[in-house]
């Protein structure tokens, strides 16, 4: 999909969590067109190191990191070896998910835990990582993925809501911060709604399609995210289905 969003990313080093595929993947897509260089974080090297190879074929820049979000000294590990390389991240696409869906009288402690270090925790991992770097280099953007459970959930999706839910608070809050300390630093939570991936299609698979999005849709919100100038600022952007049925 060519999206009709057009922004120049030429310089820039983007690093896209849960980048192997679905959305991230798409993500991965349109920044690398846009002419960024993209680090694909995932822990699926098999499927990274493929979409790598398309990115590159098509004439993009793409690279795989191992990456486990729920381990913040892996993720202090990739920062750093990338500062000894001469790098940075210019722009951080926290997009990495998981999802339990379990009545919560049957939830483990352990299915709980790897939902909200996943979706919770592992995003302000990157966060800490990132947005220090950036204020210290006096510009970037963070994009953090939210679903619409961070504003309206439903049964079996009690970890997934809570996570997200949290996540959307870190970002209101971290906005605010970027707006006071380096007017710089772009700070967007993008609320996305049902799209047709394997997040959604491996656990639901009879849902209706007609009820989801395109991954690229939400892709091209990113990088409307991007392109916006630094006069102005995008803390939150909603994009769904027309026929989401959880939104509002």
């Amino acid at each position: 999909m060519n999206g009709g969003v057009q922004v120049d990313l030429d310089g820039r080093q983007a690093l896209v969590t849960g980048g192997a595929r679905g959305l991230g993947a798409a993500v991965t897509r349109r920044l690398a067109t846009a002419g960024a260089s993209v680090l694909v974080a995932d822990v699926r090297r098999e499927l990274a190191e493929e979409l790598c190879a398309q990115v590159t074929a098509n004439g993009g820049k793409a690279q795989f990191v191992p990456m486990d979000v729920r381990d913040a000294d892996a993720v202090a590990d990739v920062y750093r070896e990338l500062e000894e390389d001469g790098g940075h991240i210019d722009i951080l696409v926290n997009n990495a998910a998981v999802d339990v869906c379990k009545p919560i009288e049957h939830l483990t402690a352990d299915e709980v835990t790897r939902v909200i270090s996943t979706n919770l925790l592992g995003p302000m991992f990157l966060c800490l990582e990132t947005y220090r770097r950036m204020v210290a280099r006096g510009g970037g953007h963070i994009v953090n993925i939210l679903s619409t459970a961070a504003n309206r959930t439903w049964t079996e999706a009690g970890p997934y809501a809570a996570g997200k839910s949290g996540l959307r608070a870190f970002t209101h809050t971290l906005f605010q911060e970027a707006q006071r300390d380096c007017p710089g630093i772009g700070v967007t939570g993008i609320i996305a709604g049902g799209m047709t991936t394997p997040f959604i299609l491996e656990r639901f698979p009879d849902a209706d399609l007609d009820l989801l999005q395109s991954p690229d849709v939400v892709a091209d919100t990113v990088l409307y995210a991007l392109s916006v100038p630094d006069t102005s600022a995008v803390s939150e952007l909603v994009v769904v289905p027309r026929k989401e049925p959880s939104w509002p």
